[in-house]
């Protein structure tokens, strides 16, 4: 049985989207500078990229990014999860401590529900970036679980 893992990321549950995740945020939570759709596209506003979702990279590395960021589609927001992985496999999550785009509190409590194994570190939505030995060790602690799993199973 494969694990399940997730770096600063939304973990829905049956019946959630990334819509219903985000549709009522705490007072204070971080505003995502996302534009106005063009097209059924969405960016994140490149002036204010760094500052939201790679704070603790060089600006160098965060204007590359913002400047090579990816669209994404408007209608992938509304896609709901049928049954998450989450469910049924052994789940592992890096919460993102310093995280403006998913708040840290709203990262812990999807990852608690998900019944994950937590790592936290300091660092911004981009930590697989700005912290890849965090990162790194959450998917070698994943992977070295599975293992032990697979050579049981045999």
């Amino acid at each position: 049985m494969r694990d399940c893992w997730s770096i600063a990321a939304f973990a829905p549950d049956g019946g959630e989207s990334i819509n219903t995740l985000i549709a009522d945020p705490p007072p204070g939570a971080p505003v995502p500078p996302i534009l106005a759709p063009v097209d059924g596209f969405l960016f994140l506003d490149r002036e204010k990229f760094a500052a939201s979702f790679a704070a603790d990279l060089p600006a160098d590395d965060a204007a590359f990014m913002a400047d090579s960021q990816v669209p994404w589609g408007v209608e992938a927001l509304n896609g709901t999860i049928s049954e998450p992985a989450w469910r049924t496999k052994p789940s592992w999550y890096l919460v993102a401590a310093d995280d403006r785009m998913i708040p840290p509190p709203a990262q812990r409590a999807m990852s608690e529900r998900a019944g994950s194994t937590v790592t936290e570190a300091p660092g911004s939505h981009s930590i697989y970036v700005s912290q890849p030995p965090a990162a790194a060790d959450l998917i070698k602690r994943a992977a070295q679980r599975a293992g032990v799993e697979t050579a049981q199973a045999v």
